[in-house]
């Protein structure tokens, strides 16, 4: 068999075989055919058993072999890509695994279990298999065959595929045992996007009346404010042809449906008002508001009433509208002390809002909604007290709602002995955040200490790792088939193994894989496997300095701090210099290219697309960039941030209104990847100038905030709105 491939691979480089390719024979398959001729292969010798000789194998030959497979793999050409299977199985090539998973993934639909079985055999305890499962038990699911999809199901690990949680419950039930009503309409309601897995699970549920018309319905609302259309469709569909037409209809033009269409009276009448409501505050929070005062207040139940206002409010608090708490502080009375079923992100702009317009006690009912306060009012503040300081204990990365909780304390206690019980309260929890043992590497276990006035201390070097740890990461082989793979530019492939083979890792033992991505200089994995450990801190690892000649000169030249620039190439790259975006993006400090052109120019520096791929020239371009849009802010690092990721047009819009703690507009970007990047890009600057030796007022997160923003005095744009995302 084996010389037959090499036999094919001789004829394709003579023009003899349909897709021929200029060159020579690839060394793969000399290689391949040297091990035939050596160690006598016949043709039935099964790959997963025959015998190579190493000594004969080119390790030259290695990348040209799995690069051909994928690239046959997008070609989609099943026969080749078999006898490349069969190749890299025969020459026990490391990445062996990734050529079978591509191999059988192509025709997966044609399969049978005792193959999958195989595959599992051949492969056991590597990502490809808990991938390659994953994917079989979603076929299993389509199939309806639930008994291998129990089997296989037992050896899962990843767990990460909604769909295949959906397929779980089903197979539960239709295997005889008894599944609960609420895992089943939990499994649902956490289906972002439609399913035929999820699908059938709510069918199902539903023939059985183990789901209702408020389950559906609750699905549908949830489905279009998170904007996942064909989830809501799916929905639709299960509530009946009218539904599906009515919501077409609303999804349209929400306007014309209310006003010709909407109808009170019976509750499937008032849900689709209800729906309606939510499109049009989407593009329009004030007319909704107006809809609801004129009519709909009188004609909706309390609850739909409660639903709706809580739906403008998140819009106009998306938006920054001053009228944003007003609107939820009508749907919180419309719901009284019962728990809503609003989304997590609803309850968070109640917060937000709130924070805004100085609403503090309004934010404790938002906080109370989303930490689940109603469980301490129930049983006590020892009780909530006591879990949200494991929840502290236990978060890798500390969440925002214990300290804002702090924060409303404070804002709202009564003066004197009166208030004291409740500013103790807050004092412990800002001290339990501040003492957390990450607290100096978090935006907001920095602020926590720095409101008690303390000078966040980062953690103590842990003690360095043994030989022979950084021997047990060297040979582990899904660490090496990951750094492989990353060599051969299948960096997506590699940093998937990679995540996978730190599943169960301790902390000494994560801090060895990533000093091995460090050596390698892969920071991104050497910051991303160090950021996974619990009490052992390495910030060499999590907050390396590379390139620090080249980066503090082009610091020094465009008048940077240089932890701002350290703090935000961190989030852009990760310090990748070859890093390239979907939208173009590229290098350290990700500049587009359309940015980088202006930004040359007006620095008087010649440009070309190419230079923007060196890492010198990236470093000039992106910092020259940055502290135009740095002065272009007035020296505010949050909205320089914010608009060095958002582009500046969108920060300027969003400073209008009352001037705000800046710490309080950093909660109020509209944006989650913005407001995320805002906080870590100003915590990674803050830690990386106590590394650099910086001094405390540079260290310090609340300096770096600044006191506040508000509208921008008159004064001319340095950059102007337009200017594309770098």
């Amino acid at each position: 068999m084996f010389l037959a491939v090499y036999e094919a691979e001789v004829r394709t480089q003579a023009g003899d075989a349909p897709d021929r390719r200029a060159g020579r024979v690839r060394p793969w398959a000399l290689a391949l055919a040297a091990c035939a001729i050596a160690g006598g292969f016949g043709s039935g010798a099964a790959p997963a058993r025959a015998q190579s000789n190493p000594a004969l194998v080119s390790t030259s030959a290695s990348p040209e072999l799995i690069l051909e497979a994928q690239d046959t793999l997008r070609q989609k050409n099943r026969a080749r890509l078999s006898a490349l299977n069969a190749a890299a199985q025969e020459l026990k090539h490391p990445l062996a695994p990734w050529v079978d998973y591509w191999q059988i993934g192509q025709r997966l639909a044609e399969a049978a279990q005792p193959e999958l079985d195989a595959f599992y055999a051949r492969w056991p305890g590597s990502y490809v298999e808990d991938r390659l499962r994953n994917d079989w038990l979603l076929e299993l699911g389509r199939r309806r065959d639930w008994k291998n999809f129990a089997k296989d199901h037992a050896a899962y690990q990843m767990r990460d595929d909604r769909e295949v949680a959906c397929y779980a419950l089903l197979a539960e039930h239709f295997n005889g045992r008894p599944v609960a009503r609420e895992a089943a309409r939990a499994a649902w309601l956490a289906q972002r996007e439609a399913s035929e897995g999820c699908g059938l699970l709510a069918s199902t549920w539903l023939d059985q009346k183990q789901f209702n018309q408020a389950d559906l319905w609750l699905k549908l609302r949830l489905s279009l404010e998170s904007l996942k259309l064909p989830a809501a469709r799916q929905a639709a569909s299960l509530l009946g042809k009218p539904v599906e037409l009515a919501l077409k209809e609303l999804l349209d033009n929400p306007a014309r449906y209310m006003a010709r269409k909407a109808r009170g009276g019976p509750r499937q009448n008032t849900e689709l008002a209800t729906l309606g409501l939510m499109r049009l505050a989407a593009t329009d929070p004030g007319a909704a508001a107006e809809a609801m005062n004129k009519r709909w207040q009188r004609e909706l139940p309390q609850d739909l009433q409660a639903w709706a206002w809580a739906q403008i409010g998140r819009q106009a608090a998306f938006k920054l509208q001053a009228e944003a708490s007003d609107h939820f502080e009508r749907a919180l009375k419309l719901q009284g002390r019962l728990a809503p079923e609003w989304s997590e992100e609803t309850r968070a702009w109640i917060v937000r809002a709130a924070l805004r317009s100085g609403r503090w006690t309004q934010a404790l009912q938002g906080l109370d909604l989303l930490t689940g306060a109603d469980e301490g009012l129930r049983h006590g503040r020892e009780a909530r007290e006591a879990r949200q300081a494991r929840e502290l204990r236990e978060a890798r990365d500390l969440p925002p709602w214990p300290y804002w909780r702090a924060r409303a304390l404070l804002a709202t206690a009564a003066p004197g002995a009166a208030g004291e019980a409740q500013r103790d309260e807050a004092r412990k929890l800002l001290q339990t955040m501040a003492e957390a043992p990450q607290a100096a590497l978090h935006y907001y276990g920095r602020l926590a200490a720095e409101e008690l006035g303390l000078q966040p201390a980062l953690p103590p070097a842990p003690s360095a790792l043994s030989p022979t740890e950084r021997n047990q990461a060297q040979a582990h082989p899904g660490l090496g088939r990951a750094l492989m793979l990353i060599q051969l530019g299948l960096r997506s492939e590699g940093n998937r193994e990679w995540n996978f083979s730190l599943r169960g890792l301790n902390d000494r033992e994560l801090r060895a894989a990533a000093q091995l991505a460090c050596e390698r200089e892969l920071w991104d994995r050497c910051i991303n496997s160090s950021d996974r450990s619990r009490q052992e801190f390495d910030l060499a690892q999590r907050f390396p300095t590379p390139f620090r000649n080249a980066l503090l000169g082009q610091a020094r030249e465009a008048g940077l701090d240089p932890a701002f620039v350290y703090g935000l190439i961190r989030q852009e790259s990760r310090f990748i210099a070859d890093a390239r975006s979907s939208v173009g993006a590229t290098g350290l400090m990700q500049v587009m290219p359309a940015t980088a052109r202006w930004t040359a120019k007006k620095a008087g520096l010649s440009y070309s697309p190419e230079l923007m791929k060196t890492q010198d020239f990236n470093l000039r371009i992106g910092t020259h960039y940055l502290k135009l849009v740095l002065d272009d802010f007035g020296g505010s690092y949050a909205m320089a941030a914010a608009a060095y990721n958002a582009g500046p047009g969108r920060p300027r819009r969003w400073r209008d209104g009352p001037v705000l703690e800046a710490a309080i507009w950093a909660e109020n970007v509209p944006f989650l990847e913005t407001r995320d990047y805002v906080k870590k890009v100003l915590t990674n600057s803050a830690v990386y100038a106590q590394l650099l030796g910086l001094g405390p007022e540079a260290s310090s997160l609340k300096g770096r905030l600044g006191r506040s923003i508000g509208p921008r005095s008159a004064g001319t744009d340095i950059v102007p709105e337009e200017q594309p995302l770098p």
